[in-house]
């Protein structure tokens, strides 16, 4: 079994909405900077409970606490926009609006992953990478 996935991306919003849609509370993932800074950003927002690293070999594990135990998940939707076959990119006027505001876009910038809010603050566009709501 290889831990290399062609879009880590897609492979941890995938494992999150499926442990959601079967009741989980937390999943784990092979860790990389990419995937703890998406987590970073999630949990900044108050859509996850929180993760940690647990260090192994040949690759760390990411576990990631979806919601605690006996109480609803905070993500009803959450999908990848950018895709490996089209990327989509976006200027900081043009970063879109989630369900009127409840929801966010995680956005790859020059200064990192941030949310559309944060990324507009900041006057920086990027790639739109997932809509979270």
């Amino acid at each position: 079994m290889s831990l290399q996935s062609t879009d880590q991306i897609a492979d941890l919003i995938t494992r999150i909405r499926n442990a959601i849609m079967v009741g989980k509370t937390e999943i784990r993932v092979p860790t990389s900077k990419l995937k703890v800074a998406v987590v970073e950003v999630l949990q900044k927002a108050g859509y996850i409970d929180g993760y940690e690293i647990e260090k192994a070999e040949p690759r760390g594990i990411l576990h990631v606490s979806i919601n605690a135990e006996g109480t609803p998940a905070r993500i009803n939707e959450i999908a990848k926009i950018s895709k490996p076959g089209r990327r989509i990119y976006t200027a900081c006027e043009d970063i879109p609006v989630v369900k009127s505001g409840r929801g966010i876009v995680i956005i790859s910038t020059s200064k990192g992953l941030m949310t559309g809010k944060e990324a507009k603050k900041a006057r920086l566009g990027g790639e739109i990478l997932i809509r979270v709501y």
